[in-house]
């Protein structure tokens, strides 16, 4: 159980959008479903997810069990190992799966398919070898580590900005040929399910580059010089370029029949953290969904 006071700055909020940041709680689906189940309490009262705070309420939780740290290998999860030896991983994962166990996603997380591959390294038991994320409709690249030793030396290189992220994203209007957005960023103050650009929040810079222009449209390469949750997302919509099909900070799913944001993570480059001299380089074509949208556009 938690108990929490809403503080000045959380006053008119939603009562989900409040219960989402909770960093035990993490999700709005999350909190609509501990509302639902009431599980949440409002100055000691059943309360409804749409209920607005004020400065003082009292808010009770009742988290549901974090998810077993057990896991057990899963057959049939869906992704591609573009390049593998001894040491690490780099998989090709397709839009719709989740990368590690959280709350609502106990199972068929891609960290499930991957045990049997020996993912490890990590101080998290439920993320083996994880050295970075994807977001769930996110299709594309990342890197894994099947050793301690290789999971640090990865985790370094990607701080010291050493590991080549590239992605393609199809964004709306035109942009210039190329850009590099630098602003920092952290969650949202009021919807701390989403992140935005904040003053004093953590850098962020991205790099874009178009490779391809429709009526309307052009076709990005984006290189990430950090990684912040959904930065490639924010950024570009906060230079007036959403992603198409992005239904959190572009303008909704469906966009040119696209159930999902058109972001895919098409390369990595970088150092072989075990090999001296060599150079891992693995690249993702672009999968069904996606060039399906392009060549319609190229006609």
């Amino acid at each position: 159980m938690r108990l929490v006071r809403v503080d000045p700055a959380s006053a008119g909020s939603r009562l989900d959008v409040f219960v989402a940041a909770l960093e035990d709680v993490g999700s709005r689906a999350e909190a609509q479903r501990l509302i639902a189940e009431d599980r949440v309490t409002l100055n000691g009262r059943p309360a409804r997810k749409r209920d607005a705070l004020a400065s003082g309420d009292e808010v009770e939780v009742r988290p549901r069990a974090a998810p077993s740290t057990e896991l057990v290998p899963e057959a049939g999860v869906p992704f591609s190992v573009a390049y593998e030896d001894e040491h690490l991983l780099v998989i090709d994962k397709p839009a719709g799966v989740v990368v590690h166990p959280a709350r609502g996603h106990d199972t068929g997380t891609l960290v499930h398919g991957l045990i049997a591959l020996d993912a490890a390294g990590g101080d998290d038991p439920t993320r083996p070898g994880i050295v970075h994320r994807l977001d769930r409709d996110t299709s594309g690249l990342l890197v894994v580590a099947r050793s301690p030793r290789a999971h640090r030396r990865l985790q370094r290189m990607l701080r010291d900005r050493a590991i080549d992220r590239r992605y393609l994203a199809l964004v709306h209007g035109e942009p210039p040929p190329a850009m590099s957005i630098d602003r920092p960023l952290a969650r949202h103050p009021r919807d701390r399910t989403r992140m935005a650009v904040v003053p004093g929040g953590r850098e962020a810079v991205t790099h874009v580059k178009v490779r391809e222009r429709f009526p309307g449209l052009a076709l990005c390469e984006v290189r990430l010089e950090t990684g912040r949750t959904h930065q490639i997302r924010v950024h570009l919509e906060t230079v007036n370029h959403p992603v198409v099909g992005d239904p959190v900070y572009g303008r909704g799913r469906g966009t040119l029949g696209l159930p999902r944001q058109f972001l895919h993570a098409w390369r990595l480059t970088f150092p072989h953290p075990e090999r001296e001299g060599e150079t891992v380089d693995a690249e993702s074509p672009l999968p069904d969904d996606l060039a399906e949208v392009l060549d319609r556009l190229r006609r």
